[in-house]
């Protein structure tokens, strides 16, 4: 792999414009928490959505999906595609109710929903446990495949790749805040999509491959095409599209697609102008991580199948590489080092830039929770806005750093998804249901934290071990998570005592005023389906154009266009 001196320029430039946006924007965004967190909530729609798109295109996602490909086929996706309904979820029912609630994270929320010390703790305990452990997991799967593309692009090792890639993303992030964050994450979505689809068209056309007709026609390819799994293999059809759209969708805690909005998605939505723009950016988002970005991923990962057709070809091209490493996620990196110069430069600017916009969002949500919701809430409530931010660009730089140090114990990029969905199983019903059910209290949510974890733990040493003490597969694994942890959860929910009369009235009238908490609910129903059908009708469009089914892409088209008109429709009523 060498790199070419325009390449080199085309990096160095795009290094040096992140490092000057975060600088650029450090005075307005350090005055204090609220514009270095939430840049003064004043942030529209479009830059909110791209945003969320970004962070969610992270460094290790196209490695993600072309070995989803490689394992299981185009279908495999489904484990993600479910998250869809998560989503839309949150753009009908969930986004104008945070945008509503005016605080500043969503772990606020806690203090304002429920009453009494168990929900301060319960605040404090997930500062910690969501802003600083969980989310260093997150990074530091981001950081393996920085360290993989590393390898593979520059020959650097490990710690060489995490050196060089971090500094910048910790400047921007530490000095710009919330909008450094935006506007880089803006420039960084350009970069990327324009250097994924550029890459894609040079890889389908390379001699190796022969265009997109002769890489669909070679049967290895042709066997992993399918968007739907075979109907009559349950052995597919079960943990591949059943469970993740009949039960993984709606209870499993999932960073980016949180059953009732959370995390840096409810970030922004708290950023925005208003709820319009809180709800229109989320819808933005969905549509375009799940229809538009997925398809340059896919083609990658096919024409991958032909160049490497197993691990062992990997592992004899890039023989210097630790074996712990060669898996198939490997195969998109690899795929990259065909491409020419100035191109290639691009492109590895567009990876850096996908680890960057993850990476900087990361730590800006999990710093606000440091800050907010643990540093000024327990250790210092007189704390200037200053010196908050002081806190909050500390914890940036220790969050990377262990980021980075756990990166070198995980060796592929499904492995942290797994990892992510299983601590989460079963607490997604929770988050969805506390809005509108009063009999949820801290204790609830504690008890599905807890239960959650424990099994998760369970199930991850019991998978370490030489004799396993049970026997299961990884789908079943997690459907007897969900049922234990939520029935769990539930009865203790009905075990003990609801929040106080007080703390439930002021929340109610906050956020649904005099209004019933179901006013146009049968609308936002109708425009739920309508999101769901019309996104998965234009992902499929999409595929169908490339697949040159061009009768059934038109078809798909116009009904994702239907799709959209009712939920123009929706958004109509529901603000009427």
């Amino acid at each position: 792999m060498h790199l070419e001196t325009l390449d080199w320029v085309i990096i160095v430039s795009f290094f040096i414009v992140f490092i000057a946006i975060g600088l650029l924007v450090a005075k307005k965004s350090g005055k204090d928490s609220n514009s270095f967190f939430l840049s003064d909530r004043n942030m529209p729609w479009w830059l909110l959505g791209v945003s969320m798109v970004a962070t969610t295109f992270a460094a290790d996602t196209p490695n993600f999906v072309a070995g989803v490909i490689r394992e299981d086929g185009v279908f495999g996706n489904w484990i993600w595609w479910s998250f869809l309904l998560t989503g839309m979820l949150t753009v009908f029912f969930y986004a104008k109710l945070w945008r509503r609630s005016g605080i500043t994270t969503d772990l606020e929320f806690y203090e304002l929903r429920y009453s009494g010390k168990s929900a301060a703790f319960l605040r404090g305990f997930r500062a910690i446990y969501l802003g600083v452990f969980f989310n260093i997991v997150i990074m530091a799967n981001v950081c393996l495949a920085a360290i993989k593309i590393g390898h593979v692009m520059f020959g650097l090792s490990s710690i060489e790749v995490l050196l060089i890639a971090s500094p910048v993303v910790v400047i921007y992030s530490a000095f710009g805040g919330l909008k450094g964050v935006l506007l880089t994450d803006f420039v960084q979505f350009i970069i990327a999509m324009v250097g994924s689809i550029w890459a894609t068209i040079f890889i389908v056309n390379m001699p190796e491959i022969g265009g997109i007709e002769n890489l669909l026609s070679t049967p290895a390819v042709a066997a992993k095409t399918a968007m739907l799994p075979d109907f009559s293999k349950p052995e597919l059809l079960i943990p591949l599209l059943i469970i993740p759209l009949a039960v993984q969708w709606w209870s499993v805690w999932y960073p980016g697609a949180e059953p009732g909005g959370g995390g840096y998605i409810a970030q922004r939505m708290l950023a925005a102008k208003d709820e319009k723009h809180a709800t229109w950016a989320t819808l933005f988002f969905n549509f375009a991580h799940y229809a538009l970005r997925p398809w340059p991923w896919i083609i990658i990962g096919l024409a991958s199948i032909i160049i490497y057709p197993n691990i062992e070809s990997l592992q004899a091209a890039f023989p210097n590489l630790n074996p712990a490493f060669v898996k198939n996620d490997l195969s998109y990196p690899a795929m990259l080092t065909f491409l020419p110069a100035g191109l290639l430069g691009i492109v590895i600017t567009s990876l850096i830039a996908a680890f960057m916009s993850t990476i900087s969002t990361h730590l800006n949500w999990g710093s606000s929770y440091v800050v907010n919701d643990f540093y000024v809430r327990f250790l210092r409530k007189e704390a200037t806005g200053k010196e908050q931010v002081a806190v909050g660009r500390i914890s940036t730089v220790v969050m990377m750093l262990f980021a980075g140090i756990l990166a070198f114990y995980l060796e592929e990029a499904r492995d942290g998804f797994n990892l992510l969905l299983s601590i989460g199983a079963g607490t997604g019903l929770l988050f969805i249901l506390r809005w509108f059910w009063s009999r949820i209290n801290p204790y609830s949510e504690i008890a599905a934290m807890l239960i959650s974890f424990v099994i998760a733990a369970f199930f991850f040493i019991n998978g370490k071990l030489e004799t396993p003490m049970i026997e299961m597969a990884g789908h079943w694994q997690l459907v007897l998570s969900v049922a234990i942890t939520t029935i769990g959860w539930v009865i203790v929910t009905l075990m003990t005592q609801p929040s106080n009369a007080e703390t439930l009235n002021s929340f109610n009238s906050l956020i649904f005023g005099k209004e019933s908490k179901f006013k146009g609910f049968g609308m936002k129903i109708l425009g739920f389906f309508a999101g769901v059908v019309g996104v998965y009708c234009s992902l499929f469009a999409i595929g169908n154009f490339i697949y040159s089914n061009i009768l059934l892409a038109f078809g798909l088209t116009a009904v994702a266009v239907i799709c959209g008109l009712v939920i123009i429709k929706s958004f109509q009523k529901t603000d009427s």
